[in-house]
């Protein structure tokens, strides 16, 4: 990376840049099947705006989400859970890309059931809808790419 943030700022993406732009796109239709509409929206921005910084925070993501130590299924299991105790709606997205990497949706329940003991009755409540999103994601999936993984 060369010069500051601000140095950056309003500049249309290098040629380089571009192409490490596109992989990063590519981690999220491999992860979910297609690219998250607030992903994909913070990628028009920045990648407009301060490209260095969408590379930067990508490069962040990758790291911590492509590890050797942990498997997809396990990293999109933890992340399910995290995202469900706090009930953000991108849980449904992580459960979906948890079974792409093969969980099971008794294993999704399992991680529900894990984030309830930190999240009380409301992650109880929410379960079951979380649980369709999730199932609602898969089958448009299957209906666009003709399988799940």
């Amino acid at each position: 990376m060369t010069g500051s943030t601000r140095d950056a700022e309003g500049a249309a993406p290098t040629t380089e840049q571009q192409h490490e732009i596109d992989h990063y796109l590519q981690t999220y239709r491999e992860m979910a099947g297609f690219v998250p509409p607030r992903i994909q929206a913070r990628f028009d921005s920045l990648g407009r705006t301060n490209p260095e910084l969408l590379l930067a925070q990508e490069k962040v993501r990758n790291l911590v989400t492509y590890t050797d130590v942990l498997d997809q299924k396990t990293v999109q299991l933890i992340l399910f859970a995290v995202l469900a105790v706090q009930l953000r709606d991108a849980a449904k997205i992580h459960g979906h890309a948890a079974r792409r990497a093969g969980a099971s949706w008794e294993e999704l329940q399992a991680a529900l059931n894990l984030a309830y003991l930190f999240g009380g009755v409301s992650i109880a409540n929410h379960a079951p809808s979380i649980l369709e999103g999730v199932a609602e994601l898969e089958a448009k999936a299957i209906a666009e790419e003709g399988t799940v993984r």
